[in-house]
């Protein structure tokens, strides 16, 4: 019996394989409508389930620990600290760069009142940055500054730190490094408005405008408009940027007409600012012997302010506030460093070609009879000594002892040049100063709009 159903069931079997090598289509959608069937069902029976509304609800009360409190562990160590920076004022005491900072610590002002090293590296050291670490409760844990010279590879870092034991200062020295930056512009009234505005400190605003001093007249040719892009060196300590350095490329354009600049050294020469198509921008004169100052008397016949009478003003007078820094414009030697006459305090440099100098008012003298100085030194600081009757420069430009226009001596004179072994180097650079600038142009076009 069991041997005839045995037969059987594989007799079905044989003929159910050969039914779904014949029609699997038919096999397929049979077993969907299974599955589907199946689903269905599925769905009425979670259909049957209760109604939520109809369901108890029990509402559970417990009191939860702020997130704050949940992560300490119990030590008198703050968890939340909070950072802050500021430049030093020259009237600061300890009481107002903590006020700045969001410090209130009575025991840290007191510290630094006192301690003979924080007093020498900040209090009356303006423009310095200082930067503060604080609990939330806004009490000094940690206050660094950092400072260099403007020729020093390394800087000095003051940090004052909160120990068991009270505060604690020390000095410390370490390397500086050097970075760049992408910056741009608009004018709307000046150029130094608009390097405000965009964060750009003023000694690269002083850069561009020398930069391009022999082809836009920064005192009466600017238009609302015209716009800049300048790429320029940063020196930093810890990351954070103590000074600028040198502009190393900029494009200015003014009223339509565009104009490029890159700095370029080659090997074992002096440097100097180029177009992008090789042509000196250095002059073998500055413009002005005074960063960023205004020509309050040209050289031209003029009513003489002390004489009371006409004559010709044989110079150029820049109006400066007293203690300004006067340069020489080009490099030479002192002939003279000291008191003469209506000069006051004067200083006489020889160039070449029986070319000479005169920055005379001065207030101080920083050069000496005989030294040799380069084009951009400090020689001076403005004064009214002599016969003036407010704090300016008057400066001459003498051609074999007879004044000369120093405008138009400085326009005239020659500009560098680059050798063809330098060309190829010169090339590389420029081809990668296009790129920057042209993305610096963008960025400023793009805030425009």
């Amino acid at each position: 019996m069991n041997h005839a159903l045995s037969a059987t069931v594989q007799a079905i079997l044989a003929r159910v394989a050969l039914s779904i090598q014949q029609h699997p289509k038919r096999l397929a959608a049979a077993v969907g409508t299974v599955l589907l069937c199946g689903g269905g069902g599925a769905f009425a029976v979670a259909n049957l389930a209760p109604d939520p509304s109809d369901m108890p609800v029990r509402q559970i009360l417990q009191s939860v620990e702020p997130v704050a409190a949940a992560l300490s562990d119990d030590t008198d160590q703050p968890i939340l600290r909070l950072y802050r920076h500021e430049t030093v004022r020259s009237s600061d005491s300890a009481d107002s760069l903590l006020k700045r900072l969001g410090i209130a610590d009575p025991a840290a002002a007191a510290f630094l009142r006192n301690d003979p090293r924080v007093r020498q590296a900040v209090w009356g050291r303006a423009g310095r940055v200082v930067s503060a670490e604080a609990t939330d409760g806004h009490a000094l844990l940690r206050l660094t500054a950092r400072w260099s010279a403007d020729d020093a590879e390394q800087f000095q870092r003051l940090v004052v730190e909160k120990t068991p034991t009270g505060f604690v200062s020390s000095v410390q020295a370490a390397p500086t490094t050097v970075s760049s930056r992408l910056a741009s512009g608009s004018i709307q009234s000046s150029l130094l408005a608009a390097t405000d505005d965009a964060n750009i400190p003023e000694s690269v605003a002083n850069q561009i405008a020398e930069i391009f001093s022999s082809q836009i007249d920064f005192r009466r040719s600017l238009r609302k408009g015209d716009r800049f892009s300048v790429v320029y060196e940063t020196i930093e300590a810890d990351g954070e940027m103590l000074r600028a350095g040198r502009v190393l490329s900029a494009e200015f354009v003014n009223d339509g007409k565009s104009m490029q600049a890159m700095w370029y050294q080659p090997a074992g020469q002096k440097g100097g600012y180029f177009t992008l198509e090789g042509k000196g921008l250095n002059t073998a004169y500055l413009s002005s012997p005074v960063e960023f100052s205004r020509v309050s008397s040209g050289f031209s016949n003029r009513f003489h302010p002390v004489l009371q009478q006409w004559r010709m003003h044989l110079g150029t007078d820049f109006a400066a506030p007293q203690g300004t820094p006067v340069r020489t414009v080009g490099d030479g030697v002192v002939e003279f460093a000291g008191v003469q006459n209506g000069y006051g305090n004067v200083v006489f440099v020889r160039h070449r070609d029986s070319h000479t100098t005169v920055y005379a008012h001065l207030s101080k003298i920083n050069v000496a009879r005989g030294q040799k100085v380069e084009q951009g030194q400090n020689v001076g600081l403005v004064g009214r000594t002599g016969w003036a009757t407010g704090p300016h420069l008057h400066f001459e430009f003498r051609v074999n002892g007879v004044q000369q226009d120093p405008m138009v001596m400085a326009r005239q004179s020659e500009s560098a040049q680059l050798s063809a072994a330098a060309r190829p180097a010169f090339d590389r650079l420029a081809a990668s100063t296009r790129i920057q600038l042209q993305t610096a142009n963008q960025s400023v076009l793009a805030s425009a709009d």
